[in-house]
Protein backbone atom coordinates (compact mmCIF):
# COMPACT_ATOMS: atom_id res chain seq x y z
CA UNK A 1 0.00 0.00 0.00
CA UNK A 2 1.42 3.70 -0.61
CA UNK A 3 -0.09 6.42 1.78
CA UNK A 4 0.53 10.23 1.07
CA UNK A 5 0.49 12.62 4.04
CA UNK A 6 -0.13 15.77 2.69
CA UNK A 7 -1.57 18.88 4.72
CA UNK A 8 -2.79 22.21 3.03
CA UNK A 9 -0.36 24.17 5.08
CA UNK A 10 3.26 23.44 6.74
CA UNK A 11 3.72 23.43 10.51
CA UNK A 12 0.65 20.83 11.31
CA UNK A 13 3.05 17.90 12.37
CA UNK A 14 2.55 16.12 8.35
CA UNK A 15 6.72 14.82 8.81
CA UNK A 16 6.20 14.11 12.61
CA UNK A 17 3.08 11.92 11.77
CA UNK A 18 5.05 10.54 8.36
CA UNK A 19 8.04 9.54 10.72
CA UNK A 20 6.48 8.27 14.01
CA UNK A 21 3.69 5.86 11.50
CA UNK A 22 6.95 4.42 9.90
CA UNK A 23 8.84 3.69 13.24
CA UNK A 24 4.97 2.75 14.93
CA UNK A 25 5.06 0.04 11.89
CA UNK A 26 9.04 -1.15 11.81
CA UNK A 27 8.04 -2.30 15.96
CA UNK A 28 5.28 -4.40 14.19
CA UNK A 29 7.56 -5.60 12.27
CA UNK A 30 5.78 -4.25 9.04
CA UNK A 31 8.13 -3.43 6.11
CA UNK A 32 8.33 -0.21 5.66
CA UNK A 33 9.50 2.23 3.18
CA UNK A 34 9.45 6.24 3.98
CA UNK A 35 9.86 8.50 0.81
CA UNK A 36 10.12 12.52 1.66
CA UNK A 37 9.32 14.07 -1.26
CA UNK A 38 8.84 17.56 0.64
CA UNK A 39 11.99 18.33 -1.38
CA UNK A 40 12.13 22.02 -0.85
CA UNK A 41 12.78 21.46 2.88
CA UNK A 42 13.20 17.44 3.29
CA UNK A 43 12.83 17.02 7.14
CA UNK A 44 12.38 13.56 8.09
CA UNK A 45 16.39 12.35 7.85
CA UNK A 46 16.92 14.80 10.74
CA UNK A 47 14.69 12.47 13.18
CA UNK A 48 15.99 9.35 11.30
CA UNK A 49 19.65 10.16 11.52
CA UNK A 50 19.78 7.79 8.31
CA UNK A 51 23.13 6.10 6.81
CA UNK A 52 22.96 6.86 3.05
CA UNK A 53 24.08 4.37 1.02
CA UNK A 54 23.54 5.78 -2.50
CA UNK A 55 23.02 9.19 -4.20
CA UNK A 56 21.78 9.75 -7.32
CA UNK A 57 22.29 13.33 -8.80
CA UNK A 58 18.76 14.60 -10.54
CA UNK A 59 19.03 16.55 -13.94
CA UNK A 60 17.03 18.37 -16.20
CA UNK A 61 17.65 19.86 -19.70
CA UNK A 62 18.56 24.06 -19.71
CA UNK A 63 19.37 25.90 -22.52
CA UNK A 64 22.72 27.16 -23.27
CA UNK A 65 22.97 29.95 -25.53
CA UNK A 66 25.97 30.20 -28.21
CA UNK A 67 26.69 33.78 -29.33
CA UNK A 68 28.64 32.68 -32.25
CA UNK A 69 25.41 30.55 -33.94
CA UNK A 70 22.75 33.42 -32.98
CA UNK A 71 21.01 35.35 -35.60
CA UNK A 72 19.08 37.90 -33.52
CA UNK A 73 15.65 36.30 -34.60
CA UNK A 74 14.25 36.47 -30.70
CA UNK A 75 11.97 33.68 -31.56
CA UNK A 76 13.31 31.80 -28.46
CA UNK A 77 12.29 34.90 -26.24
CA UNK A 78 8.93 34.69 -27.85
CA UNK A 79 8.01 31.67 -26.74
CA UNK A 80 8.94 31.19 -23.26
CA UNK A 81 6.25 31.49 -21.46
CA UNK A 82 7.80 31.60 -18.05
CA UNK A 83 10.03 34.84 -18.91
CA UNK A 84 13.14 33.34 -18.22
CA UNK A 85 14.75 34.72 -21.19
CA UNK A 86 15.10 38.10 -22.59
CA UNK A 87 16.65 39.86 -25.32
CA UNK A 88 18.76 42.61 -24.23
CA UNK A 89 21.10 44.90 -26.02
CA UNK A 90 21.68 42.09 -29.06
CA UNK A 91 22.36 39.76 -26.48
CA UNK A 92 20.37 36.73 -25.00
CA UNK A 93 19.60 36.15 -21.19
CA UNK A 94 18.60 32.88 -19.11
CA UNK A 95 17.45 33.30 -16.37
CA UNK A 96 18.11 29.69 -14.72
CA UNK A 97 15.71 30.45 -11.93
CA UNK A 98 12.61 30.83 -13.94
CA UNK A 99 13.36 28.31 -16.54
CA UNK A 100 11.07 25.31 -16.47
CA UNK A 101 13.25 23.06 -19.16
CA UNK A 102 10.35 22.49 -21.27
CA UNK A 103 12.69 22.89 -24.82
CA UNK A 104 10.06 25.37 -26.67
CA UNK A 105 13.29 27.75 -26.97
CA UNK A 106 15.58 25.37 -28.44
CA UNK A 107 13.04 23.51 -30.73
CA UNK A 108 12.09 26.98 -31.98
CA UNK A 109 15.40 28.31 -32.62
CA UNK A 110 16.25 28.71 -36.26
CA UNK A 111 20.25 28.97 -36.15
CA UNK A 112 20.74 26.16 -32.69
CA UNK A 113 22.17 29.13 -31.04
CA UNK A 114 20.35 27.21 -28.18
CA UNK A 115 21.28 23.80 -27.12
CA UNK A 116 19.87 22.04 -24.18
CA UNK A 117 22.43 20.67 -21.52
CA UNK A 118 21.64 18.25 -18.88
CA UNK A 119 22.16 20.66 -15.67
CA UNK A 120 21.94 19.33 -12.00
CA UNK A 121 18.66 20.49 -10.14
CA UNK A 122 19.29 18.27 -7.05
CA UNK A 123 19.89 14.36 -5.21
CA UNK A 124 17.88 11.70 -4.40
CA UNK A 125 19.51 10.31 -1.18
CA UNK A 126 18.76 6.29 -0.38
CA UNK A 127 19.79 5.15 2.85
CA UNK A 128 18.10 0.90 1.86
CA UNK A 129 20.07 -0.74 4.97
CA UNK A 130 18.71 1.80 7.70
CA UNK A 131 18.09 -0.03 11.16
CA UNK A 132 14.20 0.32 10.92
CA UNK A 133 12.96 0.75 7.52
CA UNK A 134 14.36 1.92 4.14
CA UNK A 135 14.20 5.18 3.65
CA UNK A 136 15.05 7.39 0.47
CA UNK A 137 14.37 11.23 0.35
CA UNK A 138 15.00 13.99 -2.80
CA UNK A 139 16.49 17.53 -2.08
CA UNK A 140 16.02 20.43 -5.04
CA UNK A 141 19.48 22.79 -5.41
CA UNK A 142 18.68 25.92 -3.88
CA UNK A 143 17.29 28.40 -6.76
CA UNK A 144 15.92 25.89 -8.56
CA UNK A 145 11.91 25.43 -9.48
CA UNK A 146 11.54 21.96 -10.80
CA UNK A 147 10.71 20.19 -7.37
CA UNK A 148 8.22 17.86 -9.19
CA UNK A 149 11.10 16.36 -11.07
CA UNK A 150 12.72 15.58 -7.90
CA UNK A 151 9.57 13.86 -6.66
CA UNK A 152 8.87 11.39 -9.21
CA UNK A 153 12.71 10.59 -8.76
CA UNK A 154 11.84 9.73 -5.44
CA UNK A 155 8.81 8.02 -6.22
CA UNK A 156 10.74 5.60 -8.19
CA UNK A 157 11.93 3.71 -5.33
CA UNK A 158 8.21 2.47 -4.05
CA UNK A 159 8.43 -1.35 -2.97
CA UNK A 160 5.02 -2.91 -3.90
CA UNK A 161 6.11 -5.38 -1.43
CA UNK A 162 6.10 -2.85 1.43
CA UNK A 163 4.30 0.10 3.18
CA UNK A 164 5.12 2.82 1.11
CA UNK A 165 4.76 6.34 2.80
CA UNK A 166 5.15 9.47 1.03
CA UNK A 167 5.78 12.69 2.99
CA UNK A 168 4.36 15.49 0.81
CA UNK A 169 5.36 18.92 0.37
CA UNK A 170 2.49 21.99 2.02
CA UNK A 171 0.25 23.05 -0.66
CA UNK A 172 -2.06 21.98 -3.40
CA UNK A 173 0.09 22.67 -6.02
CA UNK A 174 2.18 20.88 -8.41
CA UNK A 175 4.98 18.80 -6.31
CA UNK A 176 1.73 18.01 -4.02
CA UNK A 177 -0.20 16.57 -6.96
CA UNK A 178 3.18 14.53 -7.82
CA UNK A 179 3.77 13.01 -4.48
CA UNK A 180 -0.24 12.49 -4.06
CA UNK A 181 -0.41 10.77 -7.62
CA UNK A 182 -0.97 7.32 -7.74
CA UNK A 183 -1.38 6.82 -3.79
CA UNK A 184 -4.08 4.08 -2.58
CA UNK A 185 -4.67 6.62 -0.02
CA UNK A 186 -4.13 10.57 1.27
CA UNK A 187 -3.79 11.23 4.58
CA UNK A 188 -4.40 14.99 5.64
CA UNK A 189 -2.73 16.25 8.67
CA UNK A 190 -4.19 19.72 10.20
CA UNK A 191 -4.27 21.10 13.31
CA UNK A 192 -7.58 23.01 15.44
CA UNK A 193 -7.63 26.06 14.15
CA UNK A 194 -9.24 28.46 11.73
CA UNK A 195 -5.88 28.61 9.33
CA UNK A 196 -5.90 23.88 9.67
CA UNK A 197 -9.37 23.98 8.93
CA UNK A 198 -8.85 26.81 5.78
CA UNK A 199 -5.80 24.81 4.56
CA UNK A 200 -7.66 21.82 4.83
CA UNK A 201 -10.46 22.11 2.49
CA UNK A 202 -7.14 23.22 -0.13
CA UNK A 203 -6.11 19.83 0.47
CA UNK A 204 -9.24 17.93 0.47
CA UNK A 205 -10.21 19.65 -2.48
CA UNK A 206 -6.90 18.37 -4.06
CA UNK A 207 -7.35 14.47 -3.15
CA UNK A 208 -11.36 14.69 -4.10
CA UNK A 209 -10.01 15.60 -7.46
CA UNK A 210 -7.62 13.11 -8.09
CA UNK A 211 -10.20 10.61 -6.83
CA UNK A 212 -8.39 9.43 -3.62
CA UNK A 213 -9.58 7.84 -0.50
CA UNK A 214 -9.23 10.37 2.17
CA UNK A 215 -9.05 10.93 5.51
CA UNK A 216 -7.90 13.32 8.59
CA UNK A 217 -5.73 13.20 11.39
CA UNK A 218 -5.68 15.70 13.99
CA UNK A 219 -2.25 17.00 15.31
CA UNK A 220 -2.43 19.14 18.59
CA UNK A 221 -5.75 17.91 19.04
CA UNK A 222 -7.67 19.09 22.39
CA UNK A 223 -9.93 16.15 21.84
CA UNK A 224 -12.81 18.07 21.03
CA UNK A 225 -11.21 19.58 17.74
CA UNK A 226 -15.08 21.36 16.99
CA UNK A 227 -13.90 23.11 14.25
CA UNK A 228 -12.12 20.01 12.33
CA UNK A 229 -15.07 17.76 13.32
CA UNK A 230 -17.86 20.37 12.21
CA UNK A 231 -15.73 20.25 8.70
CA UNK A 232 -15.46 16.06 8.62
CA UNK A 233 -19.03 16.18 9.05
CA UNK A 234 -20.11 18.54 6.18
CA UNK A 235 -17.65 16.68 4.08
CA UNK A 236 -18.07 13.19 4.65
CA UNK A 237 -14.19 12.87 5.22
CA UNK A 238 -13.60 10.89 8.52
CA UNK A 239 -11.29 12.02 11.01
CA UNK A 240 -9.11 8.62 11.42
CA UNK A 241 -6.81 9.92 14.65
CA UNK A 242 -6.00 12.61 17.05
CA UNK A 243 -2.73 13.43 18.38
CA UNK A 244 -3.01 15.26 21.73
CA UNK A 245 -1.40 18.40 21.69
CA UNK A 246 1.66 18.49 24.97
CA UNK A 247 4.66 20.77 25.62
CA UNK A 248 7.06 17.94 26.58
CA UNK A 249 6.06 16.48 23.19
CA UNK A 250 7.10 20.16 21.60
CA UNK A 251 10.27 19.77 23.43
CA UNK A 252 10.90 16.13 22.10
CA UNK A 253 10.18 17.44 18.35
CA UNK A 254 12.74 20.41 19.00
CA UNK A 255 15.75 18.26 19.52
CA UNK A 256 15.07 15.90 16.34
CA UNK A 257 13.60 13.03 18.98
CA UNK A 258 10.99 10.77 17.87
CA UNK A 259 8.05 10.62 19.72
CA UNK A 260 7.05 6.76 19.93
CA UNK A 261 10.79 6.21 21.59
CA UNK A 262 10.28 9.08 24.00
CA UNK A 263 6.42 8.69 24.65
CA UNK A 264 5.68 5.06 23.66
CA UNK A 265 2.14 5.54 24.94
CA UNK A 266 1.77 7.18 21.35
CA UNK A 267 2.52 4.24 19.73
CA UNK A 268 -1.23 2.98 20.15
CA UNK A 269 -2.62 5.85 18.83
CA UNK A 270 -0.49 5.37 15.23
CA UNK A 271 -1.55 1.79 15.34
CA UNK A 272 -5.11 2.97 15.33
CA UNK A 273 -4.09 5.45 12.62
CA UNK A 274 -2.97 2.87 10.47
CA UNK A 275 -5.94 0.44 10.86
CA UNK A 276 -8.32 3.20 10.29
CA UNK A 277 -5.85 3.75 6.73
CA UNK A 278 -6.28 0.33 6.24
CA UNK A 279 -10.26 0.33 6.19
CA UNK A 280 -10.09 3.48 3.87
CA UNK A 281 -7.84 1.53 1.11
CA UNK A 282 -9.90 0.38 -1.70
CA UNK A 283 -12.73 3.18 -0.95
CA UNK A 284 -14.38 5.58 -2.85
CA UNK A 285 -13.41 9.36 -1.83
CA UNK A 286 -16.12 11.55 -0.32
CA UNK A 287 -18.60 13.04 -2.80
CA UNK A 288 -19.66 15.98 -0.95
CA UNK A 289 -18.58 19.56 -2.79
CA UNK A 290 -16.01 21.42 -0.49
CA UNK A 291 -16.41 24.86 -0.60
CA UNK A 292 -12.94 27.08 -0.44
CA UNK A 293 -13.97 30.45 -1.21
CA UNK A 294 -17.41 31.76 -0.52
CA UNK A 295 -17.43 35.41 0.01
CA UNK A 296 -19.30 37.64 -2.04
CA UNK A 297 -18.46 40.88 -3.57
CA UNK A 298 -20.38 43.23 -5.65
CA UNK A 299 -19.23 42.53 -9.17
CA UNK A 300 -19.15 46.30 -10.34
CA UNK A 301 -15.73 46.64 -8.05
CA UNK A 302 -13.47 45.31 -10.66
CA UNK A 303 -10.10 46.37 -12.60
CA UNK A 304 -8.68 49.59 -10.61
CA UNK A 305 -5.58 48.00 -9.96
CA UNK A 306 -4.59 46.01 -13.11
CA UNK A 307 -0.87 47.32 -13.56
CA UNK A 308 1.60 45.61 -15.60
CA UNK A 309 4.72 47.19 -14.42
CA UNK A 310 5.85 47.38 -10.93
CA UNK A 311 6.02 51.06 -10.40
CA UNK A 312 9.02 51.37 -8.19
CA UNK A 313 8.58 54.22 -5.98
CA UNK A 314 10.21 55.15 -2.87
CA UNK A 315 8.05 52.27 -0.83
CA UNK A 316 10.11 50.00 1.21
CA UNK A 317 9.33 46.25 0.52
CA UNK A 318 9.88 43.66 3.29
CA UNK A 319 8.72 40.18 2.79
CA UNK A 320 8.56 37.79 5.95
CA UNK A 321 9.51 34.12 5.12
CA UNK A 322 10.39 30.96 6.65
CA UNK A 323 12.18 27.42 5.33
CA UNK A 324 9.99 26.11 6.56
CA UNK A 325 5.84 25.88 7.51
CA UNK A 326 4.58 26.41 10.52
CA UNK A 327 7.24 28.42 12.43
CA UNK A 328 4.83 31.21 12.76
CA UNK A 329 5.73 33.31 9.85
CA UNK A 330 1.61 34.29 9.33
CA UNK A 331 1.44 35.01 13.19
CA UNK A 332 3.76 37.75 13.51
CA UNK A 333 3.02 39.52 9.49
CA UNK A 334 -0.50 39.94 10.68
CA UNK A 335 0.23 41.56 13.97
CA UNK A 336 2.57 43.56 12.31
CA UNK A 337 0.06 44.28 9.94
CA UNK A 338 -2.21 45.51 12.94
CA UNK A 339 0.04 48.24 13.95
CA UNK A 340 1.73 49.65 10.72
CA UNK A 341 0.99 52.42 9.48
CA UNK A 342 0.81 53.77 5.89
CA UNK A 343 1.10 50.33 4.53
CA UNK A 344 0.10 48.12 1.91
CA UNK A 345 -0.12 44.21 2.82
CA UNK A 346 0.59 41.70 0.82
CA UNK A 347 -0.29 37.48 0.89
CA UNK A 348 2.67 36.46 -1.64
CA UNK A 349 1.21 32.67 0.09
CA UNK A 350 -0.64 32.11 -3.01
CA UNK A 351 -1.01 28.67 -2.79
CA UNK A 352 -2.24 28.39 0.82
CA UNK A 353 -2.75 32.60 1.59
CA UNK A 354 -4.29 32.63 5.21
CA UNK A 355 -3.59 36.33 6.54
CA UNK A 356 -7.44 36.78 5.33
CA UNK A 357 -8.26 34.58 8.03
CA UNK A 358 -6.70 36.64 10.87
CA UNK A 359 -7.35 40.38 9.12
CA UNK A 360 -10.61 39.40 8.38
CA UNK A 361 -10.54 42.04 5.13
CA UNK A 362 -13.63 43.50 2.89
CA UNK A 363 -12.95 42.58 -0.58
CA UNK A 364 -13.80 45.16 -2.94
CA UNK A 365 -12.23 43.66 -5.98
CA UNK A 366 -12.05 40.60 -7.68
CA UNK A 367 -10.17 39.41 -10.52
CA UNK A 368 -9.50 35.66 -12.21
CA UNK A 369 -6.07 35.08 -12.87
CA UNK A 370 -4.86 33.31 -16.11
CA UNK A 371 -0.90 31.96 -16.00
CA UNK A 372 -0.47 29.97 -19.26
CA UNK A 373 -2.60 27.52 -21.11
CA UNK A 374 -3.33 23.80 -21.42
CA UNK A 375 -2.62 22.17 -24.71
CA UNK A 376 -5.70 20.42 -26.57
CA UNK A 377 -5.63 17.83 -29.23
CA UNK A 378 -7.41 18.26 -31.77
CA UNK A 379 -8.57 14.08 -32.50
CA UNK A 380 -9.88 14.87 -36.09
CA UNK A 381 -6.47 16.20 -37.35
CA UNK A 382 -4.41 14.30 -35.28
CA UNK A 383 -2.27 11.76 -37.61
CA UNK A 384 -0.55 9.71 -34.40
CA UNK A 385 3.09 10.88 -35.68
CA UNK A 386 4.17 10.65 -31.71
CA UNK A 387 5.95 13.85 -31.75
CA UNK A 388 4.19 15.37 -29.24
CA UNK A 389 4.81 12.85 -26.87
CA UNK A 390 8.20 12.11 -28.20
CA UNK A 391 9.48 15.99 -27.22
CA UNK A 392 7.38 16.63 -24.30
CA UNK A 393 9.52 17.14 -21.04
CA UNK A 394 6.52 16.58 -18.40
CA UNK A 395 5.24 13.38 -19.64
CA UNK A 396 2.25 15.04 -19.99
CA UNK A 397 1.28 13.44 -23.33
CA UNK A 398 0.38 9.88 -23.67
CA UNK A 399 -1.00 7.30 -26.15
CA UNK A 400 -3.91 4.77 -25.41
CA UNK A 401 -5.64 4.50 -28.92
CA UNK A 402 -5.28 7.98 -29.33
CA UNK A 403 -2.65 10.45 -28.04
CA UNK A 404 -4.54 12.50 -24.87
CA UNK A 405 -3.10 15.23 -23.00
CA UNK A 406 -2.94 15.08 -18.86
CA UNK A 407 -4.05 18.11 -17.78
CA UNK A 408 -2.62 18.17 -14.51
CA UNK A 409 0.65 17.24 -15.71
CA UNK A 410 0.83 19.84 -19.09
CA UNK A 411 2.71 22.90 -18.03
CA UNK A 412 1.27 25.32 -21.19
CA UNK A 413 4.90 25.48 -22.44
CA UNK A 414 3.61 25.58 -25.96
CA UNK A 415 6.84 23.23 -27.58
CA UNK A 416 3.86 20.27 -28.87
CA UNK A 417 1.68 22.53 -30.59
CA UNK A 418 5.23 24.35 -32.35
CA UNK A 419 5.72 20.74 -33.28
CA UNK A 420 2.85 19.44 -34.41
CA UNK A 421 3.26 18.99 -38.44
CA UNK A 422 -0.49 19.24 -39.10
CA UNK A 423 -1.99 21.89 -36.44
CA UNK A 424 -3.26 19.53 -34.35
CA UNK A 425 -2.45 20.91 -31.32
CA UNK A 426 -3.94 24.03 -29.76
CA UNK A 427 -3.60 25.77 -26.58
CA UNK A 428 -6.52 27.18 -24.29
CA UNK A 429 -6.08 29.78 -21.39
CA UNK A 430 -7.13 28.42 -18.16
CA UNK A 431 -8.32 30.22 -14.87
CA UNK A 432 -5.84 29.18 -12.72
CA UNK A 433 -7.31 31.68 -10.08
CA UNK A 434 -8.34 34.56 -7.84
CA UNK A 435 -6.93 37.81 -6.57
CA UNK A 436 -8.67 40.52 -4.32
CA UNK A 437 -7.95 43.46 -3.10
CA UNK A 438 -8.91 44.48 0.18
CA UNK A 439 -9.53 46.94 2.70
CA UNK A 440 -8.13 45.58 6.45
CA UNK A 441 -8.53 47.90 9.70
CA UNK A 442 -5.51 49.39 9.37
CA UNK A 443 -4.41 49.04 5.80
CA UNK A 444 -5.25 48.11 1.90
CA UNK A 445 -4.30 44.48 1.44
CA UNK A 446 -3.52 42.14 -2.17
CA UNK A 447 -4.04 38.64 -1.94
CA UNK A 448 -4.42 35.73 -3.64
CA UNK A 449 -6.01 32.09 -3.98
CA UNK A 450 -4.44 29.57 -6.75
CA UNK A 451 -7.24 27.29 -7.85
CA UNK A 452 -6.52 23.49 -6.55
CA UNK A 453 -3.77 21.53 -8.35
CA UNK A 454 -3.18 24.90 -10.76
CA UNK A 455 0.37 25.65 -11.87
CA UNK A 456 2.07 29.08 -11.96
CA UNK A 457 2.47 30.11 -8.43
CA UNK A 458 5.16 31.97 -9.31
CA UNK A 459 3.15 34.72 -11.38
CA UNK A 460 0.37 34.68 -9.28
CA UNK A 461 2.77 35.82 -6.84
CA UNK A 462 4.23 38.73 -9.55
CA UNK A 463 0.59 39.43 -9.77
CA UNK A 464 -0.04 40.25 -5.87
CA UNK A 465 3.39 42.40 -5.80
CA UNK A 466 2.47 44.61 -8.83
CA UNK A 467 -0.68 45.03 -8.00
CA UNK A 468 0.52 46.34 -4.07
CA UNK A 469 3.36 48.19 -5.92
CA UNK A 470 0.58 50.05 -7.81
CA UNK A 471 -1.60 51.31 -4.56
CA UNK A 472 1.51 52.07 -2.82
CA UNK A 473 2.40 54.04 -5.64
CA UNK A 474 -1.17 55.55 -5.83
CA UNK A 475 -1.32 56.41 -1.98
CA UNK A 476 2.12 57.16 -1.60
CA UNK A 477 2.38 54.79 1.40
CA UNK A 478 6.17 53.98 2.30
CA UNK A 479 6.21 50.49 3.22
CA UNK A 480 4.72 46.77 1.82
CA UNK A 481 4.40 44.15 4.30
CA UNK A 482 3.99 40.73 2.77
CA UNK A 483 3.40 37.43 3.54
CA UNK A 484 5.95 34.94 1.69
CA UNK A 485 5.47 31.08 1.16
CA UNK A 486 7.12 28.28 2.72
CA UNK A 487 9.77 26.61 0.85
CA UNK A 488 12.28 27.68 -1.58
CA UNK A 489 10.86 26.71 -4.88
CA UNK A 490 8.89 29.64 -7.19
CA UNK A 491 6.70 31.39 -5.22
CA UNK A 492 9.68 31.91 -2.40
CA UNK A 493 12.03 33.01 -5.66
CA UNK A 494 8.92 35.37 -7.01
CA UNK A 495 8.04 36.56 -3.25
CA UNK A 496 11.94 37.53 -2.89
CA UNK A 497 13.61 38.85 -6.18
CA UNK A 498 13.96 42.90 -5.29
CA UNK A 499 12.20 43.12 -2.34
CA UNK A 500 14.70 45.39 0.24
CA UNK A 501 14.02 43.28 3.51
CA UNK A 502 13.61 39.62 4.12
CA UNK A 503 12.73 38.62 7.58
CA UNK A 504 13.19 35.31 8.32
CA UNK A 505 10.95 33.30 11.40
CA UNK A 506 12.22 30.41 12.46
CA UNK A 507 11.74 28.19 15.02
CA UNK A 508 14.88 26.45 17.73
CA UNK A 509 14.16 22.66 16.12
CA UNK A 510 15.95 20.75 13.83
CA UNK A 511 14.05 21.08 11.25
CA UNK A 512 14.07 24.81 11.63
CA UNK A 513 17.32 25.54 11.92
CA UNK A 514 17.75 23.20 8.66
CA UNK A 515 15.42 25.56 6.96
CA UNK A 516 16.74 28.24 7.98
CA UNK A 517 19.76 27.38 6.20
CA UNK A 518 18.80 26.55 2.93
CA UNK A 519 16.15 29.78 2.66
CA UNK A 520 18.98 31.71 4.23
CA UNK A 521 21.21 30.70 0.87
CA UNK A 522 18.08 31.73 -1.23
CA UNK A 523 18.31 35.60 0.52
CA UNK A 524 22.08 35.58 -0.54
CA UNK A 525 21.66 34.23 -4.02
CA UNK A 526 18.81 37.25 -4.56
CA UNK A 527 21.22 39.45 -2.77
CA UNK A 528 18.29 40.00 -0.42
CA UNK A 529 19.28 41.52 3.07
CA UNK A 530 17.91 39.27 5.73
CA UNK A 531 16.99 39.59 9.51
CA UNK A 532 16.13 36.79 11.65
CA UNK A 533 13.42 36.20 14.25
CA UNK A 534 13.44 33.09 16.43
CA UNK A 535 9.71 31.64 17.60
CA UNK A 536 8.97 29.75 20.62
CA UNK A 537 13.06 30.77 21.64
CA UNK A 538 12.67 28.94 24.68
CA UNK A 539 11.96 25.71 23.37
CA UNK A 540 15.87 24.66 23.20
CA UNK A 541 18.58 26.93 23.78
CA UNK A 542 21.11 24.74 21.90
CA UNK A 543 18.99 24.91 18.87
CA UNK A 544 18.61 28.67 19.28
CA UNK A 545 22.41 28.78 19.62
CA UNK A 546 23.13 27.03 16.22
CA UNK A 547 20.37 29.83 15.27
CA UNK A 548 22.44 32.51 16.14
CA UNK A 549 25.55 31.00 14.37
CA UNK A 550 23.92 30.31 11.41
CA UNK A 551 22.99 33.99 11.02
CA UNK A 552 26.37 35.51 11.61
CA UNK A 553 28.22 33.27 9.17
CA UNK A 554 25.33 33.82 6.43
CA UNK A 555 25.87 38.08 7.15
CA UNK A 556 22.26 38.22 8.78
CA UNK A 557 21.24 39.37 12.25
CA UNK A 558 18.50 38.31 14.91
CA UNK A 559 16.34 40.85 15.67
CA UNK A 560 14.23 39.29 18.37
CA UNK A 561 13.10 36.00 19.93
CA UNK A 562 9.96 35.51 20.66
CA UNK A 563 9.25 32.80 23.70
CA UNK A 564 6.95 29.97 23.58
CA UNK A 565 3.71 31.80 24.42
CA UNK A 566 0.11 30.16 25.13
CA UNK A 567 -1.96 33.68 24.06
CA UNK A 568 -0.58 32.82 20.08
CA UNK A 569 -2.24 29.23 20.31
CA UNK A 570 -4.98 30.54 21.90
CA UNK A 571 -5.95 33.46 19.51
CA UNK A 572 -5.00 31.40 16.26
CA UNK A 573 -8.31 29.51 17.64
CA UNK A 574 -9.88 32.65 17.58
CA UNK A 575 -9.22 33.95 14.59
CA UNK A 576 -7.23 37.08 16.03
CA UNK A 577 -3.68 37.98 16.14
CA UNK A 578 -2.19 37.94 19.35
CA UNK A 579 -2.00 41.64 19.58
CA UNK A 580 -5.59 41.94 19.50
CA UNK A 581 -5.55 38.84 22.02
CA UNK A 582 -3.70 39.69 24.73
CA UNK A 583 -2.10 43.20 23.85
CA UNK A 584 0.35 42.95 27.14
CA UNK A 585 1.27 39.50 25.70
CA UNK A 586 4.90 38.50 25.82
CA UNK A 587 4.81 37.60 22.26
CA UNK A 588 2.67 40.64 21.68
CA UNK A 589 5.60 42.95 23.29
CA UNK A 590 7.98 41.39 21.21
CA UNK A 591 6.47 41.84 17.91
CA UNK A 592 5.69 45.60 18.80
CA UNK A 593 9.87 45.67 18.97
CA UNK A 594 10.11 44.07 15.80
CA UNK A 595 8.01 46.74 14.13
CA UNK A 596 9.96 49.15 15.07
CA UNK A 597 13.17 47.45 14.13
CA UNK A 598 11.91 46.67 10.55
CA UNK A 599 10.75 50.60 10.51
CA UNK A 600 14.11 52.23 11.08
Amino acid sequence: MTITVASGKGGTGKTTFSVNLAYALSYQNIKVNLLDCDVEEPNDFLFINPKITDEQSVTALKPEWDENKCCDSGKCAEVCTYNAIARVNGKTLIFNELCHSCGACSYICPSNALIEKEVEIGQVKFAIINENFHFAYGILNVGEALAPTIVKNVKKKIDSNFINIIDASPGTACPVVEALNGADVSVLVTEPTPFGVHDLKLAASLTQKLGLPTGIVVNKSDGEDKIISDFAKETGIPIIGRIPFKREFAETYSYGGVLVEKHEELIDVFMDIYKNINELKGTSPSPNKIEVFTEKIDPQNINTFEIDEINKTPYKETVVISGKGGTGKTSVLSSLALISEKSVLADNDVDAADLHLVLKPEIIEKHEFSGGNVAVIDQKKCISCGKCEELCHFDAIHHNDIYLIDELSCEGCGLCSLACPVDAISEHEVINGNWFVSETKTAPMVHALLGVAEENTGKLVTKVRKTASAIASQKKYDKILADGPPGTGCPVIASLSGVDLAVIVTEPTVSGVHDLERVLKLAKHFRVESKVVINKADLNKNQADRIYNLANESGAEVIAEIPFDDNVLNALKEGKTVIEYNDQAPASKIIKEIYKIISE
